[in-house]
């Protein structure tokens, strides 16, 4: 423990600088968060005419009628219209409240509430244009006007009876722990997270969707069969009513590593046969099977370490707080969470080189999983699932189609925005996972 500190005290030394160059941090905040919003937008501007194609990728046209394509292309150039708006309009806020902070600076948890209502009022309208508006128009709404106020109220709920305790010991342990905050705080942020996993599923979810135990048949016999086979730790298998809100659809597993549950979307139930949702599950318990939510969760710890390490430099400087007109007194002491903020819209530039490297492995996990899918009848020797891949890709294509998802995506603008390979890139995988192992068969006849 002490080595990792006296590293920690010689990382702040050299980020002295903080607390006696005299730099314009407002102005950098602001530069870097417009320079970082604008880049967005370039990335949507670079996509938008794609929507303007008038036929599908190759390795697709036989999939997609002229219907289905222009659907969604309508779809993603509506999107696109919608998030360029908005992405503008919320930074134009975000510059306002920065400006504003000042006014409310007494007490952090009383800071954190006032900044929550006023972020979230303005979003109430866009959201409901985006689910009355554009999801409807593309057939994709089933959410009501009470419903929409419901969830709205729960979810604020939710924030303030979940929200308002974590930052309470959040800033506790930064007071408790003075200087030797980091090490505390990974472990607090660690427990919070394995706490989140348990009440989440138990919780937090029957709020806003029915978790039904799966009807016995075709899809849960094979279901539980292919769990069996791969000794994943199955204790539930629910159906969501996904549709209560929308049309789109899905499937995810989630879980403590002794007791995980599968959940399917009750559109996918319907939308695909109980062997393509079965392909789909094998897919998701290949991101098991190689660890992937395990790797990912040490990935993002090792990221929460490196902000929370540089943090004190900025914490203790009074000069970064002046940069943002605040008082003498207030920068001597300035409360944790407003200081805190401020570093992150600091490191706003550095943030999105992380999300398009993580972006990266999320999709070398993607790939690594479909490939588990292809291969699996080898895993159990289970012949019957020679075609898991041919099944794999008919799920991705329906999938696709019933959401109206985009097929032409530009590469800078997928590397930033998409954790998962494009649809015309994962259909040529597969083709070629499944080649190379027809071809390695036929070698061994």
């Amino acid at each position: 423990m002490d080595l990792l500190h006296s590293q920690l005290a010689a990382l702040q030394q050299k980020l002295s600088f903080v607390a006696t160059d005299p730099i314009d941090w407002k102005f950098y905040v602001q530069v870097f968060s417009w320079s970082v919003t604008l880049f967005e937008s370039y990335l949507l501007l670079r996509q938008y005419p794609l929507y303007s194609k008038t036929s599908p990728p190759e390795v697709l046209v036989d999939h997609f009628d002229a219907e289905a394509f222009t659907k969604s292309q309508n779809y993603g150039k509506d999107k696109a219209k919608f998030s360029l708006i908005t992405g503008l309009f919320k930074q134009a806020l975000d510059s306002a409240y920065a400006s504003l902070w000042i006014i409310c600076i007494s007490q952090s948890l009383a800071f954190a509430i006032v900044l929550f209502v006023i972020s979230s009022i303005p979003s109430i309208p866009l959201s409901a244009y985006q689910t009355f508006v554009l999801e409807e128009k593309h057939g994709f709404n089933k959410t009501t006007p009470a419903l929409f106020v419901t969830d709205l109220l729960k979810s604020w709920a939710i924030g303030f009876v979940i929200g308002m305790p974590f930052l309470a010991a959040f800033l506790y342990v930064f007071g408790w722990a003075g200087d030797r905050f980091v090490p505390w705080l990974m472990a607090f942020l660690l427990a919070f997270q394995i706490i989140m996993v348990i009440l989440y599923p138990t919780v937090i979810q029957p709020l806003f969707n029915k978790l039904s135990p799966l009807q016995e048949g075709e899809l849960r016999t094979r279901t539980e069969s292919l769990a069996t086979k791969l000794k994943f730790p199955l204790k539930h298998l629910y159906e969501i009513d996904g549709s209560k809100r929308s049309s789109h659809s899905n499937a995810y597993f989630f879980g403590l590593p002794w007791s995980k549950h599968i959940v399917i979307f009750d559109t996918l139930i319907k939308e695909s046969k109980p062997e393509e949702v079965e392909a789909v599950l094998a897919h998701e318990l290949g991101h098991w099977y190689h660890m992937h939510p395990t790797k990912l969760l040490c990935v993002s710890q090792v990221h929460i370490f490196t902000i929370l390490a540089m943090f004190p430099a900025f914490l203790h400087a009074p000069q970064f707080l002046r940069a943002f007109d605040f008082s003498a007194a207030v920068s001597a002491r300035p409360p944790t969470i407003v200081a805190f903020l401020l570093f992150q819209m600091i490191l706003s530039p550095l943030e999105a080189v992380i999300g398009i490297a993580l972006n990266s492995l999320s999709r070398q996990f993607e790939w690594e999983a479909d490939r588990f899918a292809c291969e699996i009848q080898d895993r159990l020797s289970a012949p019957e699932m020679k075609d898991m891949g041919e099944r794999l890709s008919r799920a991705l294509i329906t999938l696709h189609v019933k959401n109206l998802s985009t097929l032409w995506v530009d590469w800078l603008y997928s590397a930033y925005h998409h954790s998962h390979p494009t649809l015309t890139e994962r259909l040529k995988a597969l083709q070629a996972f499944q080649s190379k192992r027809d071809s390695a068969a036929k070698k061994e006849l």
